[in-house]
């Protein structure tokens, strides 16, 4: 039998290029960690502006916490062993907070806030966390991104929050999404 008309490797042709494939799709999705919580407890009729904008702050630190403390944020971390030990590359990346209102007709309200990392700052987390272990220095430096980035998207996000609050969008099932996206690049000299 010739290399063309052998079965046993047109099937393993096959099944490496179907493993290719599946890699391939599973580097698409390794490059976010996110947090989601909902809330289906409904505020009382009385309820305040302030208690109900704490409802949904409440809602978005959760997502934060979620994401801050989810398994997905090591795979982005490990990307950053070859960024430290070359001076020029850097990562970018967003945060995004999404709230939901599941029991109103009201689109979603969505807050993106870009960042950047740059060796710089993984050189002053070694400092802090006196380790030399790339992914350690990546997950300190991440989480303060997600952080800062959360605030940021939720001022963002403030006014249209108060508008859906007039709206009474929140009374009923609230849902929050915390997304921190990451894609290497290489910035141009």
């Amino acid at each position: 039998m010739s290399y063309r008309t052998n079965p046993d490797r047109i099937l393993e042709n096959i099944d490496r290029a179907r493993s290719r494939d599946m890699e391939r799709a599973l580097s698409l999705n390794d490059r976010q960690a996110r947090g989601r919580e909902m809330d289906t407890t409904v505020p009382d009729g009385d309820a305040t502006t302030p208690e109900r904008m704490r409802r949904l702050f409440d809602l978005v630190d959760s997502g934060y916490r979620k994401a801050a403390q989810s398994a997905e944020i090591s795979p982005l971390a490990a990307r950053f062993r070859a960024i430290g030990d070359i001076s020029h590359q850097m990562a970018v990346g967003d945060v995004s907070v999404s709230i939901q209102y599941l029991d109103h007709e009201r689109h979603d309200d969505v807050g993106v806030v870009p960042f950047e990392i740059t060796p710089r700052d993984l050189e002053e987390a070694r400092k802090e966390t006196r380790t030399s272990r790339p992914d350690v220095n990546a997950i300190k430096v991440l989480r303060l991104r997600l952080r800062d980035g959360v605030l940021a998207a939720y001022r963002k996000i403030d006014p249209r929050l108060r508008d859906a609050l007039k709206n009474r969008a929140d009374i009923g099932h609230v849902g929050a999404e915390v997304t921190l996206d990451l894609r290497p690049s290489v910035p141009a000299s």
